[in-house]
């Protein structure tokens, strides 16, 4: 059997096998619900409530603020109990809707519809998708109506569903696959229907091949739409890295996957644009691992967005000792934690709680100049040149040493026999110079 892959990445310890045989569950939060403005890349929602205003579940909370922006939905029913700054994952205050959670979960009443997409107009699909708020829920969270509309719809190829979640420890897709592969296989559908020339891909890691094997039945009898397995490696799920082991075709950072063809979208997402076109409800919930050594009961849970953190680690069981490093996301992209008080957002994946930190313990020295770094790094880049003009602020020369190129998975410094901090110093420069660019 083929599989597909790129160059450089590493081999992480994944740890999936914490949860990935664990079902999902309901989840159901009785504490505040917080809703920031920002889940998004681009424009920050706008509210559309007021404090002491009563609000149901499934009723729009914030407005999009532009055309790169996507409206917020409650996810609960309660009083709107203040509009104000909350911290969130990355460290940063957001400007959030804080609801106080009636516990009843009282709905809007709408009308169940299941529509025919045969039937809808592209322009009815992408106004269905923008009006349920629906964004990349990978962590980068693009609106996806935006996305979906790029200026020749013709000349898109391809439209790859990224599962390969090759993230360490998160499940959460491999558990919608297995329990729910219809609406996976619905929303490719979906973008098919918008992208007349194009064909499908479903681009599996080979350490899930019992979704490789459901899919393939699944879409036996679909023409338009392949099964590729993909081998196990980080970062295999990095946008550029899935397009080039499925399609061949490379894109930088001055190009858009639209650029070489390709539109692509990740598991949650394929599923919530089949939810809000098929179904037309907008995107409230979504599914999170919480998991690590340091939790008792690791657990995917299905949850409304705005659900506290520490509400969803005590519904795991709680810590079994007092963890010396927690992180939203996965282990070599996600956010280190200093509090519990976050909210869940559209991006939330994963809450990952660690007996131990052995990152902080390590005492970097200096470069031995052993070139692992450019080995593993998936961008083809010098990882250890480009963070040293970082630290020394030689800014043209990182430019021009293809600086903004890199993806910020952290492949070299987890090589890094001297442990170096080599991501960190790349990634505070990309900031500064794309902020520089944005002026």
């Amino acid at each position: 059997m083929a599989k597909f892959t790129f160059v450089g990445g590493v081999h992480p310890h994944d740890g999936k096998e914490l949860s990935k045989n664990k079902p999902i569950k309901e989840f159901w939060p009785t504490g505040e619900m917080v809703y920031p403005l920002s889940q998004h890349i681009g424009a920050p929602a706008k509210a559309i409530v007021a404090k002491g205003d009563q609000v149901l579940r499934g009723q729009k909370i914030a407005e999009a603020g532009g055309f790169v922006s996507a409206p917020i939905y409650a996810s609960a029913s309660g009083t709107v109990k203040a509009i104000e700054p909350r911290r969130v994952a990355t460290g940063d205050m957001v400007m959030s809707i804080v609801l106080d959670n009636d516990g009843k979960f009282e709905a809007v009443e709408t009308e169940e519809v299941t529509r025919n997409v045969d039937e809808l107009t592209r322009e009815e699909i992408i106004d269905a998708i923008k009006e349920a708020g629906v964004v990349g829920m990978g962590g980068a969270g693009f609106p996806t109506h935006v996305k979906l509309s790029p200026k020749d719809p013709n000349k898109i190829d391809y439209v790859i569903a990224n599962c390969a979640e090759c993230e360490p420890y998160l499940t959460s897709d491999y558990r919608r696959m297995l329990e729910a592969p219809e609406e996976l296989i619905g929303g490719l559908k979906v973008q098919l229907k918008l992208f007349p020339n194009a064909t499908a891909i479903i681009g599996i890691e080979d350490n899930k091949m019992d979704c490789v094997e459901l899919m393939k039945k699944l879409t036996a009898n679909e023409p338009r739409i392949l099964v590729k397995t993909l081998r196990t490696k980080y970062p295999q799920g990095g946008e550029r890295q899935l397009i080039y082991a499925t399609t061949k075709r490379r894109l930088n950072s001055k190009m858009l996957p639209a650029d070489v063809g390709c539109v692509v979208n990740n598991m949650d997402s394929m599923t919530a644009i089949y939810q809000a076109v098929v179904h037309n409800k907008p995107l409230i919930e979504r599914i999170v691992t919480v998991t690590g050594d340091a939790i008792k009961e690791p657990q995917n849970f299905r949850v409304p967005i705005g659900t506290n953190y520490e509400e969803l680690i005590d519904a795991a069981g709680g810590f079994t000792t007092d963890p010396e490093k927690v992180i939203s996301g996965g282990p070599m992209m996600g956010f280190s934690l200093f509090e519990l008080k976050i909210p869940t957002t559209k991006t939330s994946s994963s809450i990952l709680c660690f007996e131990k930190d052995e990152v902080s313990k390590l005492e970097p020295s200096a470069c031995i100049n052993c070139g692992r770094c450019s080995e593993a790094c998936p961008s083809r880049i010098m990882p250890g040149i480009l963070a040293d003009l970082a630290d020394h602020h030689r800014e043209e020369e990182f430019v021009k040493r293809d600086g903004l190129e890199c993806i910020e998975c952290g492949c070299c410094s987890y090589v890094c026999p001297a442990k170096k901090p080599l991501t960190q110093s790349i990634k505070s420069m990309r900031k500064i110079m794309l902020a520089k660019r944005k002026k």
